[in-house]
Formats: C-alpha cells, structure tokens, sequence
C-alpha cells in the first residue's frame, strides 16, 4: 500500500493507456452510450453500477471518490455537491421514524437545524448533549440508531475522544458518524477506531482554496451502496469541474495543512500572551483541557488550522476587531489560502439556539481564526495591530 503522500498525488488511479494521460479529465458528459440496453447489456462503473446518466455517476466525481476513501481507510467514498447535501443523506438513508440520535450540543449549527426539523417531520428523536466524551457515551443506549460528532468541535476546537465514544456505539449496534473536516485525515483517521461513516466538508481543507463547494462520506461498501442510492434520488452528485478542482487540490493538502498548522500554533501562543485576549481555545496549546486526548488520537503532533479566542472587550471589541484586520478577512468558513477571521454567533453558530450557545459559550466576544498561507509573522502583526484597537 502507498504512503499518504504518495495517495495524495496518484490515489485516483486514473490511466488513459491510448493517450497515456494520467491527470483525470474533466468528464462534462451527462450521458453515456448504451447500444445494447435493450438486451441487458450495460456499461458499469468499477464499483457496479450502470453508466447511463451523470446524476448517478460521473468519471472525474469517481476519481475524487477513489482518493477520498484511500485517505479515509475506507471501502468507498461519494461526492457530493456540498457538505449539507453530503449529511442530508446520512438523515435519509440512515434514520427512521422512532429513530434516536445523540448529537453533541456543539456542532456546525445547520447540522443540528437540519436533523431537528427532520425529526419533527419523520418523527424521530434528537438528543442533544454536552459536548464531552462522557456525556455522548451516557446517553447512548440499545435504543440509540446514530451517533453524531465532529473530529475537532466548531468553533471552540473541543476534542472528544472518539475511540472510547465506537466502542460503546458498538455496543449497541448503532451508526457512528464523524465530521472530519477539521482534523482531515492527515491527522486522524476515524473508520480505524471505529467509525462507521466519515463526513467532510470538501469545501474546506481537502480543496483548500476558497474557491469550490463540496462534500463528502467515507464508509464500508454496503452503507456506501445504500447512500448511493439517496444521492442518485435527491441529484446531489458533485459537478465534474468541481470534483477536478478538489482533485487538484488535495494533491496539496500535506504541505497546506502541515503549514497552516504549524502556523496555528504560533498564532495560538501569541494570542494567548496577548493583553487583550481573556482565552484561548487550541488543542495544541500545553494548557488545552483536550491536548492529552488529541495527542492519543492524531497520528501527528498538529492540532488543525483554526484558533478561537476570546476578547476582555467583550462584543464591541470583536466587532473593531472584524474592521480593523488588513492581511486576515473578516469571512465565514475555513481551510482555505486566506486567513478568515469569522463571527462565530453570526455565522457557523447562528442556527444553534441561543440558550445552547450561552451554555456553551459560544458569545458575542468570540471569535474564530482559521489560518491560511501567508507568513506568520504577517498574521501576528495584522491581529496585534487589529487588538490594539479592539
């Protein structure tokens, strides 16, 4: 088996031997040509499906699958043309009337907006928790169908221990599903410790450059067949130029996400030195509550690319310092080239109710940095000057 590296590049397995190409195309085709349909001879995909219409199935999508699912240690993979339409799936194909989910209270908050307002249209139960490993494990019972969490929580970068939360999924037979967008998987690896379905939001990390949507799941080849057949019915199969620009992407995910890391930390210790800063939240940190259990879950000593903190100012000192940044952009999401500097109480937290987001202190004087490219010491000037004035 190739190194991570090496799968990062070539992992697709595309080759051409007519034309000796070896970078995948961008397939535009909707259609494929079926001349003995009628006596049941068909054209199938590698993983057995009928090639007939690209809402179902497109070779450029295919070879981004092929690299997903290598990365992610799974049987197989599917794209999707966003993170939403990726986990609007899993709802569909995995819950059912009299269903319990157990979701951790801090997730990306339309997450937890789409499975409530399902749960009140097909009547099943959300059980919403605090977000510790301990909590998540005490409301899993036999009666339990799914189990939702995310690798790194967004936006205060919480680490649950994801080993010790599929062993008692197992237990009770249950579907463990795991949001990896934060970590990527190189760092964490959830289908090795358990993990039944693997969620991403392809938009951030993997294709790294704030400039395509999209999402993906990673799993064993039977879910993966079930979920097929949700993404063919609902159309929400990933574009093939988008599913090229991924591709391109994650051929540089190691030296981004290395980089963006490496940075984080920095940005994390001067934050947390800095006289205008109350907290700081980052599992690398040597004082994060969560450093010891990232550090027995990644297989590498990087914490992710994404810093919160907490002003002494309270709101009106975030909101200067949302005016204030030059280098750094006051923008949702994360992942990408460009620092982003985002509210969370406005943006990925906006959905999650106000009473959950008072609990878990997601308040009006946090704020979320994901780390891009640039030269640290360009970051460290641009948030010092910014505070200044916050």
């Amino acid at each position: 088996m190739s190194r991570l590296s090496t799968e990062l590049i070539h992992g697709h397995e595309f080759y051409d031997e007519k034309s000796g190409i070896f970078i995948p195309p961008i397939y535009l085709n909707v259609i494929y040509e079926q001349p003995n349909r009628v006596f049941g001879d068909t054209l199938l995909s590698d993983r057995g499906v009928d090639l007939k219409y690209s809402r179902e199935e497109n070779l450029t999508a295919r070879a981004l699958e092929k690299v997903i699912s290598k990365l992610e240690l799974s049987d197989d993979a599917l794209v999707f043309n966003s993170g939403m339409a990726a986990i609007a799936a899993v709802y569909l194909g995995v819950l059912r009337s009299g269903s319990k989910v157990v979701i951790p209270m801090e997730a990306y908050g339309t997450t937890i907006q789409l499975l409530t307002q399902l749960s009140c249209k097909f009547g099943f139960r959300v059980v919403k928790v605090w977000p510790s490993t301990e909590d998540v494990i005490n409301a899993i019972d036999s009666e339990t169908t799914m189990v939702l969490v995310e690798t790194i929580t967004n936006p205060l970068l919480r680490v649950l221990n994801i080993r010790e939360i599929a062993r008692r999924v197992k237990e009770v037979n249950a579907i463990l599903v795991v949001d990896n967008t934060l970590a990527t998987p190189l760092i964490y690896t959830p289908i090795n410790d358990g993990a039944n379905i693997v969620l991403h939001s392809l938009t951030k990390y993997l294709a790294g450059h704030n400039d395509v949507v999209g999402g993906a799941l990673a799993s064993r080849s039977d879910l993966i067949r079930e979920l097929w057949e949700w993404r063919r019915m609902l159309g929400g199969i990933l574009q093939p130029l988008e599913a090229y620009l991924i591709l391109r992407g994650i051929k540089t995910l190691e030296v981004r996400f290395e980089r963006q890391c490496r940075n984080a930390l920095t940005v994390a210790e001067f934050l947390h030195e800095h006289t205008k800063v109350k907290e700081v939240f980052y599992p690398g940190l040597p004082d994060s509550p969560y450093k010891s259990v990232a550090d027995s879950l990644f297989s590498r000593r990087m914490y992710g690319g994404v810093v919160s903190f907490r002003l002494r100012g309270g709101k009106e000192a975030a909101h200067e310092m949302l005016r204030r940044v030059k280098v750094i952009k006051p923008s949702p999401s994360l992942g990408g080239t460009e620092s982003l500097l985002t509210y969370p109480v406005v943006s990925a937290s906006k959905t999650i109710p106000a009473e959950d987001r008072l609990k878990l202190g997601i308040t009006e004087d946090l704020l979320r940095l994901s780390i891009g490219l640039e030269d640290v010491n360009d970051l460290i000037e641009d948030l010092d000057q910014a505070l200044n004035y916050a």
